[in-house]
């Protein structure tokens, strides 16, 4: 009997070891799988959210915490959104927590901004927090500098402010900041364009601001444009004037241009003359080759005499005699003046005689001034040959 209680014992003893590990086994699962502090925050804050949810999330790997926390935020500042949907939202890749604190935002200043559209606004990829802020506050834009030309050629650099108020409504599909700045520096080149005179712009900057908000340049985008104001403008280079240079210049490389074909064409011109000229004398050599032939052909058949062949052989060396003593009277000459002209006096011109003491076509007293003694040296032996010619041409045709 004592045996059987003995065992009896032992069983339940094992049993309720058992049991207790399976308790506590669970237990440690429980710990593992179920966030208490996160599940004990919530219910104590009014938002809450049943174990079943938070061991979904952690199973889908859900950042429990951020969608316990912002869940505890939304429902404190009273707005209507469910666990689903910040989950869903986190799970779509969006920020959770911009998207809460737009809504507060939202509900606080009375904007119209629904769950779903704060949603949506977020994964478009803009910054729905920061879009609710600047529907209370404006925000400031700030452009480059811009440049512009007015009518008289002067350019005026300009820089301004846009002071925008984000819109709700176009969040979604309207343009952001670069289209409010290109459209702002679009307005104020067409203004400064416009204008007569750039002083009219320095004497009156408000003409830019009017012109542009009456454009209506903020459709299609994000934001109303509240006001534009201009920061600085400053006077830069005058267009008009280098585009006078530049025209100018290019004139002037077209007509250097022209100048050079045109050099180009004389100097062709030129060598074809050089070598029409080249020819030409290769022409009168040809011909001066044929003279001798000539000459021999009339002796022989007797159309000249040998009188008539040394009558010109005379010529000849007379003519090239008076050449040589022409070359040498204007070397003499051209010295002579280059001398003179260095010392400042102006050489004595001769008025009835020619090169080498002959006398000129146009003398009308030869015998006024006396000869030169070369001139009249070589004047005698051309006489005296000339006899001697005469002499043998008469003893030959005796």
């Amino acid at each position: 009997m004592f045996l059987c209680n003995l065992n009896l014992s032992v069983g339940w003893i094992i049993g309720l070891s058992a049991i207790a590990l399976i308790v506590l086994t669970l237990i440690i699962i429980m710990l593992v799988l179920v966030p208490f502090r996160l599940w004990f925050r919530a219910m104590v804050s009014s938002a809450h959210i049943s174990m079943i949810k938070l061991i979904g999330m952690k199973l889908r790997k859900v950042d429990c915490q951020l969608i316990t926390l912002n869940y505890i935020t939304a429902k404190k500042a009273g707005l209507k959104i469910s666990v689903d949907e910040l989950e869903t939202h986190f799970m779509a890749g969006g920020n959770v927590e911009n998207v809460v604190k737009a809504l507060v935002a939202a509900y606080s200043a009375n904007i119209d901004l629904t769950v779903s559209k704060a949603k949506a606004i977020d994964l478009a990829g803009r910054d729905v927090y920061q879009a609710v802020r600047n529907t209370v506050v404006p925000k400031i834009i700030e452009t480059p500098e811009i440049s512009a030309v007015a009518k008289d050629g002067i350019e005026l650099i300009v820089k301004a402010k846009v002071t925008v108020i984000s819109n709700m409504l176009m969040q979604i599909s309207g343009a952001g900041e670069d289209t409010i700045i290109a459209r702002v520096g679009e307005g104020i080149v067409t203004t400064v364009g416009s204008t007569d005179s750039h002083k009219m712009i320095l004497e009156s900057p408000e003409l830019i601001s009017a012109t542009v908000l009456q454009k209506g340049l903020d459709r299609g985008t994000a934001y109303y444009i509240s006001s534009l104001d201009i920061a600085d403008i400053d006077v830069g280079r005058n267009i008009d004037a280098e585009l006078n240079i530049a025209k100018a210049e290019a004139e002037k490389r077209i007509a250097q241009a022209k100048a050079e074909e045109r050099k180009s064409m004389a100097i062709a011109a030129e060598n074809e003359m050089k070598a029409r000229v080249q020819e030409m004398r290769a022409e009168v050599i040809r011909a001066e080759a044929e003279v001798p032939k000539a000459l021999a052909k009339a002796l022989s058949m007797g159309k000249i005499s040998v009188n008539d062949y040394y009558e010109m052989q005379n010529i000849q060396a007379d003519t090239a005699m008076r050449k040589s003593l022409s070359n040498s009277e204007e070397e003499k000459i051209e010295k002579m003046t280059a001398n003179k002209d260095r010392s400042g006096l102006r050489p004595p011109m001769p008025s009835t005689t020619s090169f080498g003491g002959f006398p000129s076509m146009g003398a009308t007293n030869p015998t006024s001034q006396p000869m030169n003694p070369l001139a009249a040296r070589f004047a005698a032996l051309a006489a005296a040959q000339r006899r001697n010619n005469t002499d043998s041409d008469n003893n030959t045709t005796k």
